[in-house]
């Protein structure tokens, strides 16, 4: 698989998945399995490691008062 931008190859690599929500809250996931592009950088994640991501985020969302850090292998789903 290419990248959908630059059309660069992808490579098994980690990244830190940042994810702004309202009224300025911030929860940093470290550390997530990605592919990423060797030319541009840019991340893409399969279906488990979303699905986790959304668990991840929708489980700090309620408890976060401003910056959640966390890393990914962690923290349980």
């Amino acid at each position: 698989m290419n990248c959908f931008y630059c059309k660069g190859s992808l490579e098994n690599s980690v990244t830190n998945h940042v994810v702004n929500l309202e009224n300025r809250r911030i929860i940093i996931v470290r550390d997530v399995p990605c592919e990423k592009c060797s030319q541009c950088g840019e991340s893409y994640y399969d279906d488990d490691v979303m699905s986790r991501l959304e668990i991840i985020v929708n489980n700090l969302r309620a408890a976060l008062t401003e910056v959640a850090i966390i890393d990914y292998a962690d923290k349980p789903a």
